[in-house]
């Protein structure tokens, strides 16, 4: 083909790229995990930078002669209309700011920022960073991080590791956060998911760390959540050293992290899931779950896909619902919200192709109807699953509410 052919070529494949991060697919499996996800992730993220990379091949392709013929001249347009398109996608991320906002009022009241306490507000970032759009990966100075720290050893000799994300200035008694990472239970690692989180948070003077726990399909559930709560008993130990107080420990987690994280929280100093620690306190004060996954056995029948959730079926729990459903009642926060879980703020994508955000909803409304303390649900429009991975306006928006309600609790605890 020649440069206007391959011009017109592109920019149908460019404007099927973008049309999926507006629209992805949902089913067949095969397509919304192979085909669907990683491009809708990554152009919904970085619409910005696909949108200036466009526009500079695009005046290659022109100075190139594609601009001579109806091909190149239909091709060019087409381009175009995609980078319209991408910037269109960008500036949707910003709808992240009144979702969250929205969200808090409705369950923390509409003066809910009244009783942050003020050293705490003052901490807060006021906006976002914009020039962390163009390069999305967070570093801070104001952050020491201490990466492979152990925390466990495991029957077979080998030992979890947790990083920690310390602040540089150090008040007494920091609060507390454990991130647990996602991957759908069978990869993932903590090095590379919650970055922005961890580095912002601990910027704002919370000692955070990420912890490791054994994945499928070498384990079985539940030493996810055991991994997961020897991790959190261990910091609440060494809380004095590292300068954190240890009454105020609260949770948080992506995809496969956030169902283990909201497990945690709704299954307190439980000795099922403390084996050889029975007497540690794993106790949470808050728990915030991202884009997660809280009914292991579909009982709603919310994925578009069955064949989605029996994966991790297979894998993760390694028998069905039919055989043994209490098993997935332990597995699901759905079937454990109680009258005193820790407050809940649940974040989740309005366009998740892997957690489906119908699952997020039906948590929220279960954990609601039981729990005395408030339960706040998010629901991030244009938000894909991973959404949060990289610094953009709808990831850096909706973490700016997180901080803002974890300095509400924080506050209220106090």
């Amino acid at each position: 083909m020649d440069v206007s052919h391959w011009t017109l070529a592109l920019g149908i494949v460019l404007l099927a790229f973008t049309g999926n991060a507006f629209r992805p697919i949902y089913r067949p499996v095969e397509l919304s995990v192979g085909l669907s996800f990683f491009p809708s992730w990554l152009t919904a993220e970085l619409a910005l930078h696909h949108a200036v990379i466009q526009v500079v091949i695009a005046l290659w392709l022109a100075r190139a002669g594609a601009v001579h013929d109806a091909a190149g001249q239909i091709g060019l347009s087409l381009w175009g209309l995609n980078v319209a398109l991408l910037a269109l996608c960008w500036l949707r991320g910003f709808r992240a700011r009144r979702a969250i906002e929205d969200a808090l009022a409705e369950a923390l009241g509409p003066r809910w920022t009244d009783f942050i306490d003020r050293p705490l507000a003052d901490r807060l970032p006021r906006r976002p960073q914009a020039w962390r759009w163009a390069l999305p990966t967070p570093r801070r100075r104001d952050v020491e991080v201490r990466r492979n720290v152990p925390f466990a050893r495991l029957p077979d000799g080998r030992e979890l590791c947790l990083d920690l994300f310390l602040p540089r200035v150090r008040t007494a008694r920091a609060p507390l956060l454990v991130f647990v990472h996602g991957g759908g239970w069978v990869i993932g690692h903590r090095e590379h998911q919650g970055q922005p989180l961890l580095h912002d948070l601990a910027a704002q003077g919370w000692v955070c760390a990420s912890v490791e726990y054994r994945l499928s399909p070498r384990a079985t559930f539940p030493e996810h959540l055991v991994d997961v709560k020897h991790g959190i008993a261990w910091l609440r130990e060494r809380a004095g050293e590292l300068g954190a107080d240890p009454s105020f420990v609260v949770a948080s987690g992506i995809s496969a992290g956030a169902h283990l994280a909201a497990l945690a929280a709704l299954t307190p100093n439980d000795p099922e899931y403390q084996p050889g620690f029975e007497t540690a306190d794993t106790t949470l004060a808050g728990c915030v779950p991202i884009y997660g996954v809280y009914d292991f056995a579909d009982r709603e029948r919310l994925w578009p896909d069955p064949r989605g959730i029996r994966v991790v079926q297979a894998v993760v729990m390694k028998t069905t619902p039919e055989k043994d459903p209490v098993a997935y009642d332990k597995a699901s926060p759905l079937a454990r919200v109680r009258p005193d879980a820790p407050p809940f703020l649940v974040v989740h994508g309005s366009i998740d192709v892997l957690a489906p955000v119908a699952g997020a909803r039906s948590f929220a409304r279960a954990l609601r109807a039981v729990s005395k303390a408030p339960v706040v649900y998010a629901e991030i429009p244009g938000g894909q699953h991973a959404f949060d991975v990289f610094h953009s306006p709808r990831a850096d928006l909706t973490l700016q509410g997180v901080f803002r309600f974890l300095a509400w609790l924080r506050s209220a605890r106090r």
